[in-house]
């Protein structure tokens, strides 16, 4: 296994004999194994060990264990430290052990799959690990393609064979690959055994649609390219068998160049908890010096006189040595300030909201039996802090199933859904769908639903005929019959299988084709055409034609293409044809169908015989192959004759409109990044509300050349710009650019825009010196589509916005080809959908649908954030209030490291007294209930903003914790000065004075997490109450007699707490102690809620209103007009509001609403903070950057 980690100098060109083992393993090529695990066993532990003491807080608590050990300067026992951390690390590390055990597995089952290798002329089955660059391979029908391939022949005629690339691009459609000619005709293992020639190609890249090499043999060269490439991780079909040279194996794979490193995930939180544990290590220290020196001085003038009864321990010599080993005392006493209980809790919290994702019954798919999972426990609180998502589009927006929807035959438009009258049928009264039982070859799957289409083909009208006609011959779809009439289809693109389809269940049955000829079953008779010419698809000529000779002997050319180009090549007799059929092409478009033009020719003898040769010879020639064919291509094309049209639609996943637009409204930009072509994505952004007709403008940047990228995006932000100028803000554009960043002046233009650009123009905007222009652009744009990117574009994109924007980004997808994007962004998103699991086992979330993401973000994630930010705050607070008494003590205690509290209660206090009421709040606490978190989408800004634990709330947080420690040990210290019993005797003693600091601090940190709870529920009452139980009977239980009689050296001040607690004047203490800590923080939090409200504050009073006009309400209409018993429900609604509310229009008012009711101080302040982000935020009109727009609403 060693072989697949050896590093290679990088190749500037790659040599590949066939059959010459010994020939090609002197260039140390990689072998076909795979490792993507991180340890074995004997680097386990190191490695493992290693990676856990980078982070700080372990290297700190390692340091104080060392500490603890040496017995001159620890005044702490050992086991306080030493449990918590091998704790830790032991969880941590299985946890490793086990996602790395998954890893090993999922490599050795790949690795040690089997293949067919030609070796010595004989085939022998050997694991795809030892398979070598040179072999031969052979590949049988639905296997796996082993390693990068170059196609040397097949069982299809022609050397043809047909892959399915869903691990690669997540495109489930067939492709078509051949091999050359000259290798066509190896089809016996005899021939190709005694096969040597040479391959000189490209060296291993990421570019799954390009590869450039020449195949030299028997003196001759042969140009090679990607149709001549099988790729690993496809799969063949309808192909019996295959051969194939392997070119690239192993990790220099195109699949395994776009796969991406598995990269450590850390959030903020974690980042930012690392740099606030080196400060508050700074602050020890600084700490530890003023008491060591204020040791050293005392010693020195002080302690000196006292030598007798008091002599220095054995060692020490002077005041100075004195003060250095106090300072190590000191360190050891004070590092509760951070304990490492922290960590612990923080892991037991993430472990807590993980499990709330995995229980969730409304992320539970019902339909596949797939629950909502947490793959990871690390990221939950960063689910609050997203600003960017990614999605693929193919099997995460949409089904990928396309359905024949309606169609425009010679001016006439079929599909709208009628009523029993004839009428249009609205929504819901959907009667049955058209019975195609008269044709035995119908898909039954098959669903249409206007019948008046039906009795056109069975009345025989002829442009029907020729519609359908047309639908059964223009396609490359494959045929495959399994038993007599079962027919299944295996199209290039879901568009052609869904037209064939349709054509088939209409009478008009695709049966099967040759290289030369097609068999369609037009309504039960059988007819074959004689295929003259295919016209291919490109995304130039957006169009694909068909040439073919009827048994009658006509030759005719069918096209079917965008409108934008096929309108165009009419013949001018269509004029008035083609404007009704514009019509329907934009009522088809308007409801986000994908739309194709029919249309056809007939062809004269002589001139296909012309036009057929000069294609033969363009077909050869040696240069500017493309551009001669595309001339004769475009000259056949022209004078056509326009048929009509048909819509598809790309069935979106339930709910992608709805959560996109709430997403939109929460300040959320999403990014569509596909494999898919243009047109595709450009439809689906329309379908799912991305892109709108109400957009300002939608920029297509299709640039072949960094000079014509970089023109392309330069015209887009003028354009952006030129808006802005027009404002009438009160205000010019030049002040207003003067006065911020280019980028957040981009971002606040006036006006909505969206930005489409193609992969080929992707790879030049994200070269070094174009980047930071395409993001400023693309930033500025409500939507984002890239079209026809690779899988390691999607990352790399991914990686662009992380760099520059320092946002939170989220990554969403299905198949194989979206790993690398999951992988890079900082939180992973998998759905378990149509192309295989790939993408759900490289995420760190998983579900099945789109629309659980919306609930994932806003409920699960918006609450983890601030479950996580509270407990954080609390936590810092509680230690340093009971860590600082020990400091403000050593100036009382002559500075020699004598602790305030027993070691009982020091170990005990972030173990048990204190640490379930935090658990609690940290694992229940919410601000207002979910419902609200999505009827609110505005709520989760803060997030996003970081408001909620950063360096300022952290600060605050210390503050308060030394403001309550400086009380908590100068009143009892004031109060004991002249307190007295009540038997008289002098009350200030060392351990009462103890009981009472500790008491008092038990208490006030309790009620100060009850003020900090939103949302009680028993488990926080129980915890909260049952801690301060715990701590008084713990309390006198070390004071009892009994612990004393066991363990006499161990609890010696017996009846001590009974004895303090039992004085009116120690209670009284305690009770003022409380009320000065915690007044402040009352008075506080009411004027703030008064002055200041944040909006979840204004969410919840808005509930209280609500809850007081529903009871009102209620009463009124017990008092109300009890008589009449008409509806007033037909004249309290205005025409057409159901259908607006239906459209997902309107969503955004609930949040507008929100902004106008709730208090004004509120909405300022976190616009304030936004723009004092700098541009990383949205406008601060509204959330879309749009307010004229969605008031028009």
């Amino acid at each position: 296994m060693e072989r697949c980690a050896a590093r290679r100098a990088p190749e500037e060109e790659r040599r590949v004999r066939a059959n010459a083992r010994e020939y090609n393993e002197k260039f140390q090529y990689a072998s076909n194994c795979i490792k993507t695990s991180k340890y074995n066993i004997v680097t386990f532990l190191p490695v493992n060990l290693f990676e856990q003491f980078q982070e700080v807080a372990n290297t700190y608590f390692l340091f104080l264990l060392i500490l603890q050990l040496i017995p001159q300067i620890s005044s702490l026992s050992w086991f306080t430290t030493i449990v918590p951390l091998v704790l830790v690390l032991t969880i941590t590390a299985v946890k490793d052990a086990t996602d790395d055990y998954f890893r090993h597995k999922s490599d050795n089952q790949v690795n040690n799959r089997q293949s067919q290798v030609l070796i010595s002329g004989i085939l022998r089955q050997e694991q795809w690990m030892n398979v070598r660059v040179g072999d031969i391979i052979k590949l049988e029908n639905n296997q796996f393609v082993a390693a990068d391939l170059l196609l040397l022949s097949s069982s299809e005629p022609h050397g043809l064979c047909y892959i399915e690339t869903a691990e690669l691009d997540g495109e489930t459609n067939m492709k078509v690959r051949q091999a050359i000619p000259v290798t066509s005709e190896l089809g016996d293992t005899s021939k190709l055994a005694l096969f040597d020639g040479e391959v000189i190609c490209e060296p291993p890249n990421n570019k799954l649609d390009k590869f450039g090499g020449t195949l030299y043999w028997k003196e001759n060269k042969y140009p090679l390219s990607n149709q001549n490439m099988l790729l690993r991780g496809c799969v063949l079909r309808n192909t019996e068998w295959c051969f194939g040279l392997v070119i690239f194996a192993g990790p220099d794979t195109k699949l395994m160049q776009n796969s991406g490193r598995t990269k450590f995930k850390r959030t903020s939180i974690d980042r930012l908890m690392n740099t606030l544990v080196l400060w508050i290590f700074g602050f020890l220290v600084c700490m530890g010096v003023i008491l060591a020196i204020g040791n050293a001085i005392w010693e020195h003038e002080v302690g000196v006189c006292f030598q007798i009864y008091l002599p220095w321990d054995e060692g020490v010599h002077s005041a100075f040595f004195s003060g250095f080993l106090s300072f190590w005392s000191y360190i050891i006493i004070l590092n509760t300030v951070v304990p490492i209980s922290l960590y612990v809790s923080v892991e037991v919290i993430r472990l807590g909201h993980s499990y709330f994702i995995n229980w969730d019954k409304k992320m539970y798919c019902a339909k596949r039996r797939t629950p909502a999972e947490a793959r990871t426990t690390t990221l939950n609180e960063e689910l609050g802090q997203v600003e960017y998502i990614f999605s693929d589009k193919t099997g995460t927006l949409t089904q990928n199933i396309m359905v024949f929807s309606k169609c425009s035959v010679n001016g006439h438009s079929y599909g709208d859904v009628q009523d029993m009258l004839g009428h249009k049928a609205e929504l819901g009264e959907r009667p049955e769908p058209v019975d195609f039982s008269f044709n035995p070859l119908a898909d039954p799957r098959f669903q249409f639903w206007d019948p008046s289409l039906l009795e056109a083909v069975k009345l025989g009208d002829p442009h029907v005929h020729e519609f359908f006609r047309l639908l059964s011959l223009c396609h490359t779809v494959m045929s495959e019959e399994k038993s007599e009439g079962e027919l299944f289809y295996k199209a290039q693109s879901p568009d052609e299988g869904a037209l064939v389809t349709a054509a088939r269940n209409f009478g008009f049955v695709f049966r099967s084709r040759t290289p030369k000829t097609i068999t369609v079953h037009e309504l039960g008779r059988a007819i074959t055409y004689q295929l003259l010419a295919i016209l291919d698809f490109n995304n130039i000529r957006k169009r694909m034609s068909v040439i073919v000779r009827s048994p009658e002997g006509k030759i005719r050319l069918y096209c079917k293409g965008a409108d934008t180009i096929l309108l165009e090549r009419l013949h001018p007799a269509n004029q008035d044809l083609t404007n009704v059929t514009t019509d329907h092409l934009n009522e088809y478009a308007g409801e986000g169908l994908r739309t194709l033009v029919l249309a056809y020719k007939d062809l004269e003898e002589s001139y296909y015989e012309d036009w057929s040769e000069r294609l033969h010879r363009a077909s050869g020639a040696p240069e500017a192959r493309e551009d001669r064919l595309a001339r004769l291509y475009d000259e056949v094309e022209h004078d056509m004759m326009l048929l009509g049209a048909t819509a598809i639609e790309d069935k979106l996943q339930q709910g992608v409109p709805e959560t996109i637009a709430i997403l939109t409204l929460a300040n959320i930009k999403i990014w569509v990044l596909t494999g898919d072509k243009q047109e595709t994505a450009v439809n689906i952004g329309y379908s799912c509300k991305m892109l709108t007709d109400d957009m300002t403008e939608v920029f297509v940047v299709t640039g072949h050349t960094v000079l014509e990228v970089r023109e392309e995006l330069r015209k887009a932000r003028e354009k952006m710009m030129d808006a802005s100028r027009s404002m009438g803000n009160g205000f010019s554009y030049q002040e207003k650019l003067s006065s911020t960043k280019l980028t957040s002046v981009l971002e606040a233009i006036a006006g909505e825009y969206a930005l489409v650009i193609n992969g080929h123009s992707l790879a030049h905007a994200l070269e070094a010196d174009m980047e930071v222009e395409f993001l400023e652009t693309a930033c500025a744009c409500k939507a984002v589509i890239c079209c026809r990117v690779t899988p390691l574009q999607k990352a790399q994109v991914v990686e662009l916005v992380k760099k520059y924007k320092k946002a939170v980004t989220l990554a969403i997808g299905d198949g194989a080809n979206d790993v690398s994007m999951i992988k890079t962004a900082h939180i992973g998103v998998g759905i378990s959908g149509q192309e295989g699991i790939q993408a759900v086992l490289a995420s760190d979330y998983s579900f099945s649908q789109f629309k659980f993401l919306q609930r994932l973000l806003l409920v699960h994630g918006r609450w983890s954030y601030l479950r996580m930010c509270k407990f954080l705050c609390y936590f810092f607070y509680k230690n340093f209030a009971f860590t600082m008494v020990h400091f403000w003590f050593g100036f009382f205690c002559g500075f020699s490291a004598q602790t305030v509290y027993d070691q009982y209660f020091i170990t005990l206090y972030n173990i048990v007294y204190t640490s379930l009421p935090v658990l609690a709040m940290g694992v229940f606490d919410q601000d207002v209930p979910e419902q609200r978190s999505m009827e609110y989408p505005k709520l989760y800004e803060p997030g996003q903003l970081n408001l909620l634990f950063n360096k300022r709330e952290f600060f605050i947080c210390i503050a308060q914790g030394i403001y309550t420690s400086v009380l908590m040990f100068f009143i009892p210290y004031g109060v004991f000065a002249d307190a007295t019993r009540d038997d008289g005797a002098q009350l200030a003693d060392y351990q009462s004075f103890a009981v009472t600091v500790a008491t008092s601090l038990v208490i006030v940190v309790s009620v100060q997490i009850g003020l900090d709870t939103g949302f009680w529920t028993a488990i926080n009452h129980f915890f909260i109450w049952g801690s301060l139980a715990a701590y008084f009977a713990i309390l006198f239980a070390m004071h009892s007699d009994g612990l004393f009689q066991m363990f006499p050296n161990q609890f010696r001040f017996v009846g001590n707490a009974q004895n303090t607690l039992a004085q009116p004047t120690v209670w009284l203490t305690i009770a003022l102690t409380t009320v000065v800590c915690v007044m402040p923080v009352v008075a506080f939090r009411f004027l703030k809620l008064d002055l200041k409200p944040e909006l979840s504050d204004t969410v919840r009073y808005t509930q209280l209103v609500r809850k007081k006009q529903k009871t009102q309400h209620r009463c009124m209409r017990r008092v109300g007009r009890v008589g009449s018993r008409r509806s007033g429900y037909a004249f309290s609604h205005q025409e057409g509001f159901g259908e607006l509310i239906m459209s997902g229009k309107n969503m955004r008012l609930s949040s507008l609403a929100l902004s106008g009711f709730a208090a004004r101080p509120s909405a300022s302040w976190i616009e304030t903070l936004r723009k004092k982000k700098g541009g990383e935020g949205s406008t601060a009109c509204s959330p879309s950057g749009a307010p004229d727009k969605t008031l028009k609403v």
